[in-house]
């Protein structure tokens, strides 16, 4: 087995690990917290919890599956195939998720009530944790943030909304956070029709939507940094076959030690942030007395990284850059023809 098949199983054995943990999230944020109130989040799954308020008996999981096995046979269309492979996984993950929490949360009701002084909802079938409504909004929004940012870092998806979301910020330079809340409005605002419902419950949900949206922005921002690295090593050669099993590009300077007066090669690596560590460990691997500098790289845009977007005015952008390259080039005719003179 090769070593660069090694590391990218390890790379992709990771990617599901942290999907997995992220849904688990989102599972108990929903679950634990905001079904016992009747709160209502965005996306597929608070269109399902519309649903499951309003009859009792329809469970949030069947809707949450079926809305999303529409939506996935749009994405296939327009995202890649590892972004739907893993949407694919997340969905139905997420599905039995949901069933484990809620199956675990009846348990220990049935089990040890004690754990839950504030009660039981037996319209949801569901014990409270806390008779706090404010605090379970943001406990849950807590965990539905962390668990869906987790899972966009990792290329992947909760599916419904989060779906459109992708597919638009793929093409236009808008926040994954921005969308999933303009499409998850409506969701939220019809639950104020439900029976059980009033404005209180809906300015809870609002408050959810909020949460969860500025801490995926906050998850994935952090997680897209990127890392420059100059590294200094005799076995320079080695040490960049090495990262290129990342499949990471390397640029290679010729370099001159002022001191010693000595060439040398200079490797120059953009990574992803989450990525330095395995530099650093192929690096140690290699050469444990390689010198290596890192920095923080504030944006870095092209193959591999995030892609250049431009925003709704993008046909006056475009038009406005080919002017002034035909500006350029006939500045640049200009002068070659007065120096021919």
């Amino acid at each position: 087995m090769s070593r660069s098949f090694q590391i990218n199983w390890w790379l992709e054995f990771q990617d599901y690990l942290i999907i997995t943990f992220g849904l688990l999230c989102y599972a108990v944020g929903f679950t634990c917290f905001l079904m016992p109130h009747e709160i209502t989040p965005g996306g597929t799954t608070g269109l399902g919890a519309v649903i499951f308020y309003a009859t009792g008996w329809w469970k949030v999981q069947y809707t949450f599956f079926l809305a999303n096995a529409v939506l996935l046979a749009m994405a296939l269309y327009v995202l890649s195939w590892r972004f739907c492979l893993k949407t694919i996984y997340a969905v139905a993950a997420l599905t039995a998720l949901l069933s484990l929490v809620e199956w675990v949360m009846q348990y220990l009701w049935a089990t040890n009530p004690e754990l839950f002084p504030a009660g039981y909802n037996a319209h949801v079938k569901l014990p409270i944790v806390t008779d706090n409504a404010f605090m379970s909004a943001v406990f849950g929004a807590g965990f539905i943030g962390i668990g869906m940012g987790l899972v966009f870092l990792r290329n992947g998806s909760t599916g419904g909304t989060d779906v459109i979301a992708a597919m638009i910020n793929k093409h236009r330079n808008v926040s994954l956070g921005t969308m999933i809340m303009l499409c998850d409005v409506g969701i939220i605002t019809s639950s104020l029709f439900l029976p059980h419902s009033n404005l209180q419950t809906l300015l809870y949900g609002y408050t959810t939507l909020i949460c969860s949206t500025m801490i995926i922005d906050y998850v994935v921002n952090s997680g897209r940094q990127s890392v420059q690295f100059l590294i200094f090593s005799d076995k320079y050669d080695e040490i960049a076959s090495g990262i290129n099993s990342l499949h990471r590009g390397v640029t290679v300077l010729n370099g001159q030690g002022w001191y010693t007066k000595q060439e040398r090669k200079v490797l120059i690596v953009l990574a992803k942030r989450r990525e330095a560590n395995t530099i650093f460990r192929i690096i140690l691997s290699i050469d444990p007395n390689a010198f290596v500098s890192q920095t923080r790289a504030s944006g870095v845009f092209g193959y591999g990284f995030d892609r250049i977007k431009l925003r709704a005015n993008a046909d006056r952008d475009r038009a406005e850059i080919e002017k002034m390259k035909a500006k350029v080039a006939s500045d640049q005719a200009a002068s070659t023809a007065g120096r021919n003179k």
